[in-house]
């Protein structure tokens, strides 16, 4: 495994970030084959499953008795509940089901930019001062609303965000696959991400499988898998990265999230998956380093 920094995380943080599972049995399977590879965060929402997998993740980790071990990554007041009043009364929801009385790292799920930013960063940091929370973020957050959050926070005192989690991969998504969703591949953002160092910790960074033989330009047996990513110009990026997986003697998916993991800016990626097979060969994409002219090359800069 691998280790970033987030401001305000005492311990490093595993640069493979485990997405949220549902079911309890096959959780207990891929987290504890996870941990052993050494992989210390883990991703989750009040929003996801309906609280099942909040629940899932807070029966594992009391189970192995590791709390102080690993970081977790909690997210809501997601749309239509995202004001100040319902991310109180769902993150304290979401401590019951985590089995916890803090989380690592707290994000708002989505942004609603009727509510001043100042009234999600005061809400955030009632939590922070009480313990409940080591860091705050957001997730689907543009950079204008959060350097307005950040900017209020430094003017009264206050934290702000640490850490980011739009959606980031090596293929553009060319619709949203859910209404509020942002992502942060563009060439503004990532040198937004440069500039500032800000840590982004990124959802669907393999692209929901496009890499991994799921895609291709005849296949449209998954509509909605083909509305989000199917376009003339991520069949290039997968053309390229199939070529440069062969030459590496990987596969094309290890090649994706290595492009996630290879930024001039602190990147985590979180990684969906139903088996053991799937984590382990995700994992691979540890060992692959990828020069900046790689990096162009692949995103068709050259």
């Amino acid at each position: 495994m691998k280790f970033g920094r987030i401001p305000g995380i005492e311990a490093p943080v595993s640069r493979v970030v485990m997405g949220a599972i549902q079911d309890p049995a096959r959780a207990e399977v891929i987290y504890d084959d996870f941990v052993k590879s050494g992989g210390n965060c883990f991703d989750t929402a009040w929003i996801y499953g309906y609280g099942a997998c909040e629940k899932t993740l807070g029966h594992w980790v009391k189970s192995r008795n590791i709390r102080g071990q690993v970081i977790i990554l909690d997210k809501g007041a997601h749309t239509p509940f995202c004001t100040p009043k319902a991310l109180t009364i769902q993150f304290m929801e979401s401590l019951e089901r985590l089995q916890t009385d803090y989380v690592d790292i707290y994000m708002l799920h989505r942004d609603n930019p009727e509510v001043p930013v100042g009234e999600f960063v005061d809400a955030l940091n009632e939590h922070l001062k009480a313990g409940r929370m080591r860091v705050i973020g957001g997730s689907n957050w543009s950079i204008e609303r959060v350097e307005a959050a950040n900017e209020y926070a430094r003017s009264r005192g206050l934290a702000g965000f640490a850490a980011i989690s739009n959606h980031f991969s090596l293929a553009r998504m060319v619709e949203a696959p859910v209404s509020g969703c942002l992502a942060s591949s563009d060439a503004r953002s990532r040198e937004w991400f440069r500039r500032t160092q800000m840590p982004l910790v990124s959802w669907s960074s393999q692209a929901c499988g496009f890499f991994a033989g799921r895609a291709s330009p005849e296949n449209r047996s998954e509509p909605e898998f083909a509305r989000c990513w199917y376009s003339e110009d991520n069949f290039q990026r997968l053309a390229r990265a199939r070529e440069l997986a062969a030459k590496r003697g990987v596969q094309p998916i290890n090649i994706a999230l290595a492009y996630v993991l290879c930024q001039p800016f602190p990147t985590f990626g979180i990684i969906g998956t139903g088996s053991l097979d799937h984590l382990r060969g995700a994992l691979q994409a540890l060992e692959v380093q990828l020069a900046p002219a790689e990096l162009r090359h692949l995103n068709l800069e050259d």
